[in-house]
C-alpha cells in the first residue's frame, strides 16, 4: 500500500452510483482512515489507471483528501476492456475522479449508463 495524488489515477469509470456512493460516505464515518482500503491501481499504457474504487476514491475527493491509499493491481484482468473504459472516460473529458462530480446518478441511470455499456463491450470482446 502507498499514497497517490488523485490527480495522478485516471478513472476507468464514467458514472458513480448515488446509492454506493451514500453508503460508502457512511463507512467513511464509521471507521479510522487506517482501516479503509486501498483502492487497486495499475500501469497500464504509460498511466495509472483505476480498476477498481472509483466510490472510494470519489468519497476521498469529497472530503477534500487528494493523497489516498492505493495498492497494485495483482489480478490478470481483460485489460482490453480498460483500454476501452480509459477511452470512454477519456473522450468525454474525465481524466481524474473530480471529473465525476456531475455524474452521480440514481440506481436505475446507473444500471442503464454504465453497467449495460459495459455488457456489451464485454460481449463484443469475448470476455462475457
Amino acid at each position: 500500500m502507498f499514497l497517490l495524488h488523485l490527480r495522478k489515477i485516471q478513472p476507468s469509470q464514467l458514472y458513480i452510483s448515488s446509492v454506493k456512493l451514500a453508503k460508502v460516505m457512511e463507512f467513511f464515518d464509521r471507521v479510522p482512515i487506517e482501516q479503509i482500503e486501498p483502492v487497486p491501481v495499475k500501469e497500464l499504457d504509460g498511466e495509472i489507471i483505476s480498476t477498481d474504487g472509483h466510490t472510494r476514491l470519489f468519497a476521498w475527493f469529497l472530503r477534500g483528501r487528494m493523497q489516498v491509499p492505493v495498492e497494485w493491481e495483482d489480478e490478470d484482468l481483460s485489460w482490453e476492456a480498460y483500454r476501452i473504459c480509459v477511452q470512454w472516460c477519456k473522450d468525454e473529458g474525465i481524466t481524474w475522479i473530480g471529473d465525476l462530480k456531475d455524474r452521480v446518478v440514481g440506481e436505475e441511470d446507473y444500471q442503464r449508463l454504465w453497467y449495460d455499456r459495459c455488457s456489451i463491450m464485454q460481449r463484443e470482446l469475448g470476455i462475457e
